[in-house]
């Protein structure tokens, strides 16, 4: 029943469009009415009591799951308010770095000082449980506003660490991500400048810029760009990002129904255009990150270092809703400067970027061999 009831709200909506003239009139308001009427007959004669505006959000939910598309989500207002907070640098929560696992969310970063870590939570673990209601199956987004929430406030957690189960209450904080980090590396008497992007939030580049220049007063002669388990964020900081390496040309291509076709180019003077670059990546390494990483090895600007990156092909559209909620929704599709896209049949995960040069790190040491073999490569590469 919903799921027809959620058909209606999306054929009655903006998608209209394609209807001719003389019919687009009347069937839409028909529908509108139906999904009206639908939802009153359900709130008055369903045996228990459904407020109207959860059968709202049941139906419009409906039709973004018939979508069978993991990136693309409905937000209710309280959602879309934890979705907001949760692309900031500084939020409210327990100070770590996810992704999607079928089990609830994977831990990739504990944040040092952060509740997480004083709770014992390490890279690895799985986070299966938050309050008591299982993540598994749940979209990453939803399973992360579960986690986050005012600074204070106590969540009760339940994860996995080498199998065994473990349960513990954590009180949340106000947590600011660490956006860039940059070191400087001597090997073989070459200098060698490494900067880490954790995600293309807003004003990224500045960062990125101001740590790169940073390394070349201290002497640095090749780069090191590592964007391993960055999984991306606004596709104009990768554009931005991408010209710190590049002088001119196309970065990529996006392409969708309701949006026109564009194609960002390189913009400004490029702070590093000429020294050896490498791009560390993994399969964490999704969507800009991928952008960036795949534009400057179809330019052959850089080497790409690392394993297989996540393959995501499709950008999505925040549009806020009159409820308060928002649809972030897949608008199209982005096209590497050769023209390939990254990901699968429709929005599946697909291919990704094959690294020039595979290295790889073993879960079991700490010492971080991936890096370590950048940084031999980079060597060899000093002018």
């Amino acid at each position: 029943m919903l799921g027809l009831l959620a058909l209606g709200i999306w054929v009655g909506g903006s998608h209209a469009a394609w209807l001719p003239g003389f019919v687009r009139g009347p069937l839409v308001d028909d529908r509108a009415a139906v999904v009206n009427e639908a939802i009153s007959d359900i709130h008055g004669t369903y045996y228990r009591a459904i407020p109207d505006g959860q059968l709202a959000d049941d139906a419009i939910s409906g039709v973004v799951a018939r979508l069978h598309d993991r990136f693309s989500n409905y937000f209710n207002p309280k959602e879309y308010s934890r979705f907001k907070l949760a692309s900031s640098s500084e939020f409210s929560g327990i100070g770590t770095a996810v992704t999607e696992d079928p089990r609830g969310l994977r831990i990739q970063t504990v944040y040092d000082g952060s509740p997480a870590r004083r709770a014992g939570l390490q890279k690895g673990d799985v986070v299966i449980a938050v309050n008591g209601k299982s993540l598994k199956g749940r979209k990453q987004e939803e399973s992360v506003s579960l986690v986050k929430g005012p600074p204070g406030s106590d969540v009760r957690l339940t994860w996995l660490h080498n199998g065994h189960r473990v349960t513990r209450t954590l009180t949340r904080n106000t947590v600011t991500v660490p956006v860039v980090a940059s070191s400087l590396h001597t090997k073989n008497r070459c200098p060698i400048g490494v900067v880490s992007l954790a995600q293309f939030s807003s004003g990224a580049h500045a960062e990125v810029y101001s740590a790169l220049q940073r390394l070349q007063k201290r002497g640095a002669k090749s780069f090191i760009f590592d964007l391993r388990e960055n999984g991306g964020g606004l596709v104009s900081e990768a554009q931005l990002i991408a010209s710190a390496f590049l002088k001119s040309g196309p970065i990529v291509t996006t392409r969708g129904r309701a949006v026109p076709a564009r194609t960002l180019m390189a913009t400004g003077d490029p702070v590093v255009p000429d020294a050896p670059l490498l791009v560390l990546v993994d399969g964490g390494t999704a969507s800009a990150s991928e952008i960036v990483a795949g534009a400057l090895q179809d330019r052959k600007r850089a080497k790409l270092m690392g394993t297989k990156t996540f393959g995501k092909g499709v950008f999505q559209q925040v549009i806020e809703l009159s409820n308060g909620g928002a649809l972030d929704i897949t608008a199209g599709q982005y096209f590497l400067p050769s023209g390939r896209n990254l990901g699968g049949k429709g929005v599946s995960q697909g291919a990704g970027l094959k690294p020039d040069l595979p290295a790889s790190d073993n879960p079991k040491t700490k010492p971080d061999e991936a890096l370590d073999r950048a940084l031999a490569v980079a060597a060899g590469t000093c002018r």
